[in-house]
């Protein structure tokens, strides 16, 4: 396996609705002894794909059917899908709750998971107790986690209740316990359903920072959850699961986009406050958060609709100019567009400021784009200084037409790219 830790072939998991085996002892019978002799499951029915949302006439269900993938040493993949898609199941045929109906699961490593609130906690034991039990279920010695003991309670926040019984812990107690005992063990690979979402922001920023540093000492991540921004800065890989199938595995920018494209919104919005930056910025301003919108549904536009975005900035210093830059690049990462608003005069510092950027004509050939969107002084002939960078952000899809067929951009030789005609900017009222 090399430096892969984790190895998935033809990966599949089907249920019977409502029913606990074949339904008979008899036909429980008739499967043991299929199975003693090597045989097929004789009640291994083709069954119906996982869509949750339509009636069926199979009593069998494919929770998961054919998946395969690798995940090597120190990655962090996501894996995402909407409720009920099998993400949960995937992670407890890894987690070995479960065992798989058929394919095959090769894992190297010891395992650390938090599939649920609460997961591994005994009610009637104290938090303490229970970070012994867990480090005792995890092959980790009483002096072992008693070395790490201080550092979990301290990371978890919860040190004034350590000793009292998790049955009257809220929710939230139990996330931050749970996920400090599962960071801190000592496990080569970390694996996180959904949970986060019951903690408070300032705990879902610290579970990030946490598995960005597991990562990077050479722990592998698997990471479930809905909230597409923190998939984005976290992730190295992502993987999107659709009734049971995976139908996507790449790179996180372009699953996320494919996953986000399977609904008609109005906006897309991106929160970049904590986005992985260059080290080198000097943030004096900086983005907090940015949308796209158009006139037809997003992220998929007409070849003629403008395009429209809005940045929401703050200065965390007195600035006297900037301006914002945008460069919008293909697919593929090719750059294809470039330009720069007009300057923006005085700032001071903590304040907040927002503004729209409007192409009426973009010139853009059909396709898919993603976006590099920067703060700063300054363009790509005078020498740029950037104050804030965001990189693979406002993914969108620019629809084909009948006039656009045979169309030929015009590049430029200084960049590689067209140069986009200058937007029009308004500034927009932060309240």
């Amino acid at each position: 396996m090399n430096n892969t830790v984790i190895k998935i072939e033809n990966l599949s998991k089907q249920y019977r609705l409502g029913l606990v085996g074949t339904g008979s002892l008899g036909h429980d019978i008739n499967r043991w002894w299929a199975k003693l002799r090597g045989k097929p499951d004789p009640y291994l029915k083709i069954g119906e794909a996982n869509d949750r949302t339509q009636q069926g006439d199979s009593e069998y269900v494919w929770a998961l059917k054919d998946i395969n993938f690798e995940v090597k040493l120190g990655e962090v993949l996501g894996i995402i899908g909407r409720n009920g898609a099998g993400k949960s199941t995937l992670l407890k045929i890894l987690s070995r709750v479960t065992a798989p109906t058929t394919g095959n699961v090769k894992v190297k490593g010891r395992i650390a998971s938090l599939l649920e609130v609460g997961t591994g906690f005994h009610p009637e034991l104290t938090g303490r107790e229970n970070i012994y039990l867990n480090g005792a279920i995890n092959g980790m010695t009483k002096v072992e986690v008693t070395k790490k003991l201080d550092e979990i309670v301290d990371f978890s926040g919860c040190e004034r209740y350590v000793d009292t019984p998790v049955k009257r812990y809220s929710s939230g107690m139990l996330v931050r316990l749970g996920f400090s005992v599962a960071a801190h063990l000592d496990s080569e690979i970390l694996i996180v359903d959904e949970v986060l979402a019951v903690g408070d922001a300032e705990f879902q920023k610290k579970c990030l920072g946490k598995m960005k540093d597991a990562a990077g000492i050479g722990r592998t991540v698997l990471f479930v959850s809905h909230n597409m921004n923190a998939l984005r800065s976290l992730c190295e890989r992502a993987i999107l699961i659709e009734n049971g199938k995976q139908s996507l595995n790449g790179e996180p920018h372009f699953v996320i986009e494919s996953y986000l494209s399977q609904y008609d919104v109005a906006t897309v919005s991106y929160d970049v406050r904590d986005w992985a930056r260059p080290s080198h910025l000097s943030r004096a301003v900086e983005f907090v958060s940015m949308e796209l919108h158009a006139p037809s549904n997003l992220p998929r536009l007409k070849y003629h609709d403008p395009l429209s975005f809005n940045f929401t900035l703050k200065l965390t210093q007195d600035v006297k100019q900037f301006n914002i830059g945008i460069a919008i690049l293909a697919n593929d990462g090719t750059p294809v567009g470039l330009c720069f608003s007009n300057t923006i005069l005085s700032g001071f510092s903590n304040e907040f400021k927002k503004y729209c950027l409007e192409f009426m004509e973009h010139q853009l050939a059909p396709g898919r784009y993603r976006c590099i969107v920067s703060v700063g002084k300054g363009n790509e002939y005078e020498g740029r200084i950037d104050y804030d960078l965001i990189s693979d952000v406002l993914m969108f899809e620019i629809l084909p037409a009948d006039d656009t067929r045979g169309r030929v951009m015009k590049w430029s030789s200084n960049w590689g790219c067209i140069r986009l005609p200058e937007p029009v900017i308004t500034e927009v009222d932060c309240k």
